[in-house]
């Protein structure tokens, strides 16, 4: 089975005794809201792929890692290997079924679910420094778009309104991509509340 990005589509192909087919994930028996995500994932690939963004940059990064993390979801899910194609590059990875955990056969006692949950460290969300990062982010975001808006509003405010636009748009897909993911969604929170607060500033410049 392969996943690839069609038309900003997730899709599945396999083959059987008629040839290739291509199927929606949407029609499988797979685990909860893993179709929805991988159609969202094809169509911000699809975006980014749109936009020419540079193939080392951080968007087509979280492309590919976006892409692998759901490849082995699926693997998961239909308990074979799928072979996933990176839409950024083309190259074609063979993400194998995870490893599930073995139990015993026999056990003497069966084992409390508080005490199976002590066993499992929860993993602490870091808000001092996220929050840090995410200050410091929309600080430099605010400055910039600020500046860059008042600069060219001497020039022409449409000019200006046009760069806003563009330049939002342009960030729009890695900060959506970047929401989900450790330590750059902080980044990602930075970047949403610094345009927030630069409009804002903006708006009362012209009161």
């Amino acid at each position: 089975m392969e996943l690839r990005v069609q038309d900003g589509r997730a899709v599945l192909a396999g083959r059987d005794d008629a040839g290739e087919r291509e199927v929606d994930p949407h029609t499988l028996p797979l685990g909860a809201g893993l179709a929805d995500a991988l159609h969202e994932w094809a169509k911000v690939a699809d975006a980014v792929l749109r936009t020419d963004a540079p193939s080392d940059g951080a968007a087509i990064a979280l492309v590919t890692r976006r892409g692998h993390q759901l490849a082995g979801r699926l693997a998961a899910d239909m308990g074979t290997p799928v072979e996933y194609t990176d839409p950024a590059t083309g190259e074609l990875v063979v993400v194998d079924v995870p490893n599930a955990p073995t139990e015993p056969a026999d056990t003497a006692e069966p084992v409390d679910e508080p005490e199976a949950e002590e066993r499992v460290p929860q993993e602490e969300t870091p808000w001092g420094t996220g929050l840090t990062v995410s200050l410091i982010t929309a600080a430099v975001v605010t400055f910039t778009v600020f500046t860059l808006s008042v600069g060219l509003g001497e020039t022409s405010q449409w000019l200006a309104l046009l760069a806003n636009v563009l330049v939002v748009g342009g960030i729009a897909p890695s900060v959506w991509l970047a929401r989900n993911t450790p330590v750059w969604r902080w980044v990602a929170y930075g970047v949403v509340a610094g345009v927030l607060v630069a409009w804002l500033s903006l708006l009362l410049t012209l009161l």
